[in-house]
């Protein structure tokens, strides 16, 4: 069995409470629940989120979008994401992280299959960088993420998931799922004001139409709306990790 683990939390130090903001009527994380549903090689989906009472709320979205809710360790994010998968005996885990409204279900079919048929222990389309920020798949054997959860001690390992299995290379065989052309530079994830109000402009122009818009219709928009792109353009990639 393949499963999506989806981290989430409310408390976030650049936009806080963003997985809850709403677009068109309905919260950011309900969304990004609705597009990864699409994809067609997770078997289940595990919203994982705090037992602190400021993920209350996130727990009841994942609970009204009909997913199964985990609830862990705030600081400890390998400890819950691993906790939240171990239930399944799943063979492979996806990680997706709450701040990626604009996740695209047939790259997280894609690079799940890259890392199935690939036998990879770690396969993701971020060890070199070629989608927009925002369209992040992870994968990993659940063996290879046992193995992160027993030995891994430094706080980024625990706080970012995976990091102890792709430092590894000579250990753990990883692949990287590369796209066919450089997008690396489009900022389509949301940690800032700027990043809301980017998606949020995505949405509004493209979800009444189609819900379940893909990323090239989202390409398509920009280059139609080139300004667009620009509101969110300044930001690092992956300052800090991602430990939502």
């Amino acid at each position: 069995m393949i499963i999506v683990v989806l981290q989430a939390r409310a408390s976030s130090s650049r936009l806080p409470g963003k997985v809850l903001k709403p677009i068109l009527g309905k919260p950011m994380l309900h969304h990004q629940i609705e597009r990864i549903q699409r994809a067609r090689m997770p078997a289940r989906l595990i919203l994982a989120t705090s037992r602190n009472p400021d993920d209350d709320a996130v727990a009841s979205i994942g609970h009204n979008a009909g997913v199964d809710v985990y609830r862990g360790s705030l600081e400890d994010v390998l400890d819950r994401f691993y906790h939240a998968a171990e239930p399944f005996a799943p063979s492979h885990v996806v990680r997706l992280t709450g701040d990626c409204p604009l996740a695209d279900p047939s790259i997280i079919d894609a690079v799940t299959r890259f890392a199935v048929e690939g036998e990879y222990d770690y396969a993701s389309n971020t060890i070199r960088p070629t989608f927009p920020d925002g369209l992040d798949v992870e994968v990993a054997t659940f063996q290879a993420l046992q193995a992160a959860w027993k030995e891994a001690t430094t706080k980024s390992d625990r706080e970012h998931v995976m990091p102890f299995l792709h430092r590894q290379p000579d250990r753990f065989k990883l692949g990287n799922y590369e796209n066919t052309q450089d997008l690396s530079a489009l900022r389509w994830t949301v940690d800032e004001p700027a990043d809301f109000t980017f998606v949020e402009s995505i949405y509004e122009a493209l979800y009444p139409a189609n819900p379940a818009f893909d990323s090239a219709a989202v390409l398509s928009h920009l280059g139609k709306n080139p300004a667009l792109a620009s509101l969110n353009s300044g930001f690092v990639r992956n300052e800090g990790f991602k430990s939502e």
